[in-house]
């Protein structure tokens, strides 16, 4: 019997076709590049590096043009030639931008626009996903300024992945080293396999706090910042969905030009935006935080102080949105609730399943330091209605966007292969 080289398996070239921009900024881990681009082009991808002056201290263009089989750019134009290189053409050839090692001055140049090199050029003409693998010295990694910077570049939709720890180039141990290149193939690979898993449908999301108004300068409100929903929205529409979010008076921007963005003030108004958007949608995502009550009547005018101590305000309540799309709710819909509690969170989290037929809540409680309003992380529960409890530790909310998506397609994807049973 002839034995089959290989063991008679075949490789998979799961990244055949896509094209990668691969950015080298100065650091010691740039020799790390090396095997992350043989890595990539073994996986199939056609891959253009881009190299700061300072990467090709550490790494000569020579090695990484013989892997690429690319020419290796890094200044905006050839000086013996007098080419010029489009960062825009580059910008727009590339499915996948990721910059590894990232130090902290190029994050530092990202967030800030400073475009004084053509990787940071290209970073700012990426229509697409970008990835950094930061790398630097522990001090460095730990210093406010830098983690103000990370947490700016996952506001902007660009995806961390994070440095390990070990021994550093400066003799130290700590965090700060770059991830393994194994490791970041495999975040580019469950990067594009999640990239089309919401293709073609329609998702319906809510952030924000409602206000309701006493007068015109004064109102009802809550802390809810938007960011949880808007990281939400974004991961969706990364994903490939069409997304409606409807949002209540925020200070944040969107970044997916997916995203249809209507904006309401209070919870009558999303009431009526969330009921129209939800009637075409697939998944609705109710992640706003409603005022439960609105005052009776609106002022026309400021109300002035008086002599008296104090001043009643007569509430009404208002419109349950979840509860109202529940009743609303057919086959085949998907609808997550939020449940921010102080006392009772799980009882409370588990009624609200079925008080308001969704199919999935997220609580988060204001005990968990770094969860809850206005932060930039969250720790989060999620119930399902088929009974399972899932428990997160605390991340950043783009992550935490990502663990409620996948947690929501699973749903999903559980309920349709029972249909097909």
């Amino acid at each position: 019997m002839k034995r089959r080289r290989n063991g008679g398996s075949k490789h998979i070239l799961m990244l055949k076709g896509k094209h990668i921009v691969l950015g080298i900024s100065g650091g010691i881990a740039a020799y790390k590049s090396v095997f992350l681009l043989r890595l990539l082009v073994k996986e199939g991808a056609e891959v253009q590096v881009v190299i700061t002056p300072n990467g090709k201290e550490f790494i000569t263009p020579v090695t990484l043009s013989a892997l690429s089989q690319h020419p290796v750019v890094c200044d905006f134009f050839t000086a013996n030639t007098g080419e010029w290189h489009s960062h825009v053409s580059l910008g727009l050839w590339a499915d996948l931008m990721v910059i590894a090692p990232a130090t902290a001055s190029t994050m530092a140049k990202m967030v800030t626009g400073v475009a004084d090199n053509m990787l940071v050029t290209t970073y700012l003409s990426a229509k697409e996903h970008v990835m950094v693998a930061p790398a630097m010295d522990l001090d460095m990694w730990a210093h406010p300024s830098t983690q103000r910077n990370i947490e700016q570049l996952r506001r902007d939709g660009v995806e961390i992945v994070m440095p390990g720890s070990g021994e550093l180039a400066s003799g130290l141990s700590g965090k700060g080293r770059m991830a393994e290149p194994e490791e970041i193939v495999s975040r580019i690979k469950e990067y594009f396999s999640r990239s089309c898993d919401m293709e073609g449908m329609k998702v319906l999301i809510t952030a924000g706090p409602t206000c309701e108004r006493i007068d015109p300068v004064r109102y009802i409100g809550n802390y809810s910042s938007g960011k949880m929903g808007f990281a939400i929205a974004e991961e969706c529409a990364s994903r490939g969905a069409e997304v409606t979010l409807v949002a209540g008076p925020v200070s944040l921007s969107t970044v997916n030009p997916s995203i249809h963005r209507v904006d309401v003030e209070s919870a009558v108004e999303m009431c009526e935006a969330a009921r129209k958007a939800f009637a075409n949608a697939d998944v609705a995502v109710f992640a706003a935080a409603v005022a439960d009550y609105r005052p009776a009547e609106t002022a026309e005018s400021k109300i002035k102080r008086e002599n008296a101590d104090e001043m009643t305000i007569r509430m009404v309540r208002n419109p349950d949105i979840a509860a109202l799309c529940g009743k609303m709710k057919r086959a085949g819909q998907t609808t997550v609730g939020f449940a921010l509690e102080t006392d009772n969170e799980r009882i409370n989290a588990a009624h609200k399943l079925e008080k308001k037929n969704l199919d999935m809540v997220v609580m988060n409680s204001l005990r968990d330091k770094g969860a809850g309003f206005r932060t930039d992380t969250n720790k989060i529960t999620i119930f399902a209605r088929e009974g399972s409890v899932t428990e997160f530790p605390l991340k950043s909310k783009s992550e935490v966007a990502r663990d409620i998506v996948d947690a929501m397609l699973r749903f999903r994807g559980n309920v349709d292969a029972e249909c097909e049973r």
